[in-house]
């Protein structure tokens, strides 16, 4: 038996990078949302043991540091089962494209397995699997719009921002995370990342308050309760004036010039906001109609840019289309 699954790309609306913790990881704040770009992932259990990974892209791992063997090998320990599982990816996202490309590969090979024995972690186990291989794998177990905080590994489901059009480019360049991590902590200067994280955090408050999800309080219950009051514009626009954006683009721009012209052509087309995803080297704009971002996609791919159109994913959207019907192999 084999279940096949889409394992969905997320972009990160604003990410404040803090100071860096005694584990060596850097506290985060951030707000993921997943959108319509997607890998396809099928696991299949036969007899024998072992995990077998497939996949034609020569840049995906096929060893024990592929995330997708690292969640199986846990996971068929906490469930207690036992086969040879063959998980077959194949690649549309980005290698070391800041999509989470590799997270949600994890995260669809997880759910598909479940499915393939017929078992199921209870959800608390199910997260703490997910961060043990992953600080962002979690944010893929919810879908949607989501808080990020601690290393990003502590996900909190907000009200989903209204569906929008994204248009995202994809530079040849592919940039490693811990790399960006580390030139973050060579150029940091002030003001300290702990007063950046309460700016910011200040910022986000004052925004899920205000009615973005009717909550006077910022909490995880009261993210996800209330209902969305009627606003005059989006609320991603007032997100923006929280103040939010990518820290990385401070390290990875300097570097990597023709990414920060990127983002300056999806602002000169009319994106609502454009940033870069994670630590790059993605990019992404988001436009009020298709039309528009039809345009900027023809323009940009003139100027020599690989652009694609997509969708953002509200959480039932997500969950939805997850489960694909017929084989894609």
């Amino acid at each position: 038996m084999s279940v096949t699954v889409r394992s969905f790309a997320k972009i990160n609306l604003g990410l404040r990078i803090g100071a860096r913790r005694a584990d060596g990881f850097h506290e985060l704040l951030t707000v993921y949302q997943t959108i319509g770009l997607h890998d396809v992932v099928r696991v299949s259990v036969r007899r024998g043991r072992g995990i077998e990974i497939r996949c034609s892209d020569p840049r995906v791992p096929k060893d024990e540091s592929n995330t997708c063997y690292r969640i199986v090998e846990k996971a068929l320990h906490a469930l207690k089962a036992n086969g040879h599982v063959v998980v077959d990816i194949e690649k549309r996202l980005p290698v070391e494209g800041g999509l989470g490309g590799a997270s949600a590969n994890a995260v669809a090979a997880l759910s598909a397995l479940e499915r393939v024995l017929n078992k199921s972690l209870d959800a608390e186990e199910r997260l703490r699997i997910a961060a043990e291989v992953g600080s962002d794998l979690p944010l893929f177990l919810v879908g949607g719009t989501v808080l990020g905080v601690g290393r990003g590994e502590q996900v909190y489901p907000l009200q989903d921002l209204p569906a929008m059009v994204c248009v995202v480019v994809l530079p040849k360049v592919g940039l490693s995370t811990p790399k960006a991590f580390a030139e973050w902590d060579r150029k940091l200067t002030v003001p300290e990342p702990s007063d950046r994280m309460v700016e910011l955090s200040r910022g986000l408050s004052a925004w899920l308050s205000k009615g973005y999800s009717g909550a006077p309080r910022f909490s995880a219950r009261s993210l996800t309760d209330q209902p969305m009051r009627g606003r005059r514009e989006n609320p991603l626009l007032e997100l923006v004036r929280a103040g939010i954006k990518n820290d990385f683009e401070g390290v990875v721009f300097p570097e990597y010039p023709e990414l920060s012209e990127g983002k300056k052509a999806l602002e000169r087309a009319g994106a609502e906001y454009a940033s870069l995803s994670g630590s790059g080297s993605a990019l992404y704009g988001l436009f009020a109609s298709k039309e528009a971002a039809q345009r900027t996609v023809a323009k940009l791919r003139r100027q020599g840019w690989a652009a694609q159109t997509t969708v953002t994913l509200t959480r039932r959207q997500y969950w939805a289309k997850f489960l694909v019907s017929g084989e894609s192999f």
